[in-house]
């Protein structure tokens, strides 16, 4: 196979992968328009949430197995060290503020302060069942789903083509931002995907860039949902707090110099 067949390939079925969850997610949601109340309706929403992303890397793993390629190496789905695992711990732990100041300073600059807050509405957890899905959904399927598909295979066939680590990197992580259909965030998803194709491509592994994904979907769960008891303590005139950004700016260096150190060679 050339390399322009195994590159229009891999964006083939990174593509039909995200179409078929979506088709199936909307199968759901509209079986969940004849439920007699909106209680019902949610929580088919959610269930069409849940089961959609669980569902989209079920092509990519089909096309593995027709071709016979071992999965767990075509998908970086290996194991990490422990001082890598705490790396990718601290640099979650700085990003996470960074990227949810960036977050408010870009819906000021642009006015979408209104559409980040109707955006956020679906985080929020009303009851059990919904609680249960939506944290599983966003927690770990969504994560663990993208990293197989975009920095697993994509960027992974991109590097092994293109042999340019950056151009892979960034095109995968443009891709990334658009296939989310979100112009309100596309510059902070682009960012992050950047990041965490960096992780992925330096430690050969996407535990890394699974663990700052999930950790960013988790505390923007958390933040949403116990905002008035979080607040107090994190913002200030509804920015986050100097000293949490301070705080944020030494974890992510500390991050980012244990894991060039642990990776040496």
């Amino acid at each position: 196979m050339n390399q322009t067949v195994s590159v229009k390939l891999a964006f083939g079925v990174v593509i039909f992968s995200v179409l078929s969850s979506l088709v199936i997610a909307s199968i759901i949601a509209a079986a969940g328009t004849v439920q007699p109340n909106e209680h019902s309706q949610n929580t088919y929403n959610y269930i069409a949430l849940f089961v959609g992303q669980g569902f989209m890397i079920v092509p990519l793993l089909l096309f593995l197995i027709s071709r016979k390629e071992p999965i767990i190496d075509s998908l970086r789905l290996k194991f990490i060290s422990a001082p890598i695992f705490i790396s990718a711990i601290c640099i979650s732990i700085g990003l996470i503020p960074i990227v949810d100041e960036m977050d408010r300073i870009l819906s000021f600059i642009f006015g979408t302060e209104k559409e980040l807050a109707q955006l956020t509405d679906i985080l929020i957890i009303d009851y059990s069942l919904i609680g249960l899905l939506l944290s599983t959904t966003i927690v770990v399927l969504a994560p663990l789903g993208e990293e197989i598909l975009f920095r697993g295979f994509l960027q992974k066939k991109l590097e092994e083509s293109w042999q340019d680590i950056t151009r892979a990197v960034l095109v995968t992580s443009l891709f990334f931002a658009f296939i989310h259909m979100n112009p309100i965030w596309i510059i902070q998803i682009y960012l992050l995907g950047v990041i965490l194709g960096y992780l992925a491509w330096k430690t050969g592994s996407i535990v890394t860039s699974l663990v700052l994904h999930s950790l960013n979907n988790g505390a923007a769960l958390i933040l949403t949902n116990y905002s008035d008891s979080i607040n107090p303590y994190y913002l200030w005139n509804n920015h986050v707090s100097p000293l949490i950004l301070f705080l944020a700016i030494c974890s992510l260096s500390f991050g980012f110099y244990n894991l060039n150190k642990s990776t040496e060679v």
